[in-house]
């Protein structure tokens, strides 16, 4: 996606006396992050699913690690895609087409007859999934307020930890429903294949909101479409007066080229720092393994002694502190700032992580696998959940709006796809390599982790600027 975007919102921070604007601004957020809902939900879905599924085909650790990661494939190609896409036919357009992924995978995974069956619509939804990941802050960053811009980005993360969490509410109520995940619950399907079609409900709902929002007003004057463009800027700006912000929008696309991958480049033709910088970050957000509490949870604190229904119960609880953390972020990330609270997530991360290795390290082995027994499963369980609070209140929704704000108009559209499609290429790494490292040492695998939560404090301390505050158009390679 091309962005004058910088233009917009330097008038929006200027213009949004009254509130009126901001809060259009925010219902217009608010509908774009939705995306992020059923992204979240379409990734842990497959969590109280996954036992039934090995059970249902069959599957071996090899073959349901590719299974449970197929979708992330689908995430980075969708990813990879939508900038370019959106600059096409549009963003409200990439919003709908991520909507009908969502309700098709929905639908495939449900009735899938084989595990084949299951990773293609796995795979579908993996790519509304990375076109949502894309669309939703680079959207949010073009219509936002400066002085709000954080808190409105975080709405995407917030829209994710809320999708993780309805889904692996939902998967406990249809498995407590039915006495068990494989156990069959209504119209001759099982408990875990209405896991899955449930999210036909809340993909529906997202492609219908997507027409109640107006067009980027970016788009809309790229595409010689002014008249429509300044009805939408009167209301985020709050002023009848747009000519102003029309033509630094303009002026802003006269300056631009064509979105290119050559965009990511400096004129001595290497790959702009920034750039390397921002896929970085996206790589450490997931190598510190927090989409493993929530695929594996279940199969995991089952593994160490606790029963399905304790399991699905422990589950539910971590996804609902990764809510709560998340409305720290969102009420300090303007405040505070984004470096500050990444450097403290890193440490709270480290810390729990690195227990967690311990505890599984020093756990009796029974039958190749560790058992918990004294205070180590309370140790273990408390450690898990202080980990997602670290993750939730710094790098899970500070990423997001990172990625949203801090590169240079010029190169904005192809570095987000890029950032975003090598987070998702990373969250397949880590998802489809735990079941096998789990079958090794459970210690090994939340070292390796902690390793990571070390790497990205000393990463972030050497390399990450400060984008608080700062309008897009400041921001340089």
């Amino acid at each position: 996606m091309s962005h004058g975007s910088g233009t917009v919102e330097q008038e929006l921070s200027v213009h949004h006396g009254d509130g009126s604007s901001s809060r259009e601004a925010l219902r217009i957020a608010a509908v774009a992050a939705l995306g992020g809902f059923l992204f979240g939900y379409d990734s842990a879905v497959i969590n109280g699913a996954v036992a039934a599924v090995a059970t249902e085909f069959g599957a071996g650790s090899a073959s349901l690690g590719f299974a449970v990661a197929s979708a992330l494939l689908g995430a980075a190609a969708g990813a990879i895609g939508a900038g370019r896409m959106a600059d096409l036919i549009g963003r409200l357009a990439v919003m709908k087409v991520a909507a009908l992924a969502f309700l098709v995978s929905a639908l495939g995974t449900g009735f899938a007859g084989s595990l084949e069956m299951l990773v293609v619509f796995r795979i579908v939804g993996g790519v509304g999934v990375g076109m949502a990941s894309v669309i939703a802050p680079a959207y949010i960053a073009e219509i936002a307020p400066a002085a709000i811009r954080g808190r409105l980005a975080s709405l995407q993360q917030l829209a994710i930890v809320t999708g993780i969490f309805v889904s692996l509410a939902v998967d406990f109520a249809f498995a407590h429903a039915a006495g068990g995940s494989r156990e069959e619950f209504w119209l001759g399907l099982d408990a875990w294949q209405w896991m899955f079609l449930a999210m036909a409900v809340p993909a529906v709902v997202y492609g219908a909101l997507a027409f109640t929002i107006p067009e980027s007003p970016r788009w809309l004057i790229a595409r010689h479409k002014v008249g429509a463009a300044a009805v939408i800027l009167r209301k985020l700006l709050d002023t009848k007066d747009v000519d102003v912000t029309i033509d630094r929008i303009r002026a802003t696309m006269e300056r631009e080229s064509a979105p290119s991958w050559r965009d990511l480049r400096n004129p001595d033709g290497r790959v702009a720092g920034i750039v390397w910088v921002g896929l970085l970050v996206s790589v450490f957000q997931q190598f510190v393994g927090i989409n493993v509490i929530f695929y594996y949870s279940n199969v995991l604190w089952e593994a160490v002694g606790f029963d399905e229904s304790q399991a699905f119960t422990i589950t539910v609880i971590g996804a609902t502190i990764n809510i709560i953390t998340t409305f720290i972020a969102i009420a300090t990330v303007d405040r505070f700032g984004r470096r500050p609270l990444l450097l403290i997530g890193s440490v709270g991360m480290a810390v729990t992580l690195g227990t967690m290795a311990v505890v599984f390290g020093t756990a009796k082995v029974v039958d190749g696998a560790p058992v918990l027994e004294g205070v180590q499963g309370p140790i273990a369980l408390v450690a898990a959940n202080l980990f997602v609070i670290a993750f939730g209140m710094s790098w899970g929704p500070i990423t997001w709006v990172l990625l949203g704000e801090m590169f240079p108009n010029r190169m904005r559209a192809a570095a987000l796809s890029l950032a975003a499609g090598g987070q998702w290429v990373a969250n397949w790494v880590i998802t489809v390599s735990f079941p096998g490292l789990k079958d090794v040492s459970l210690a090994l695998a939340y070292g390796l982790y902690a390793t990571f939560a070390v790497l990205s404090f000393l990463f972030v301390k050497r390399y990450v600027d400060e984008t608080k505050g700062k309008q897009l158009e400041d921001m340089h390679a």
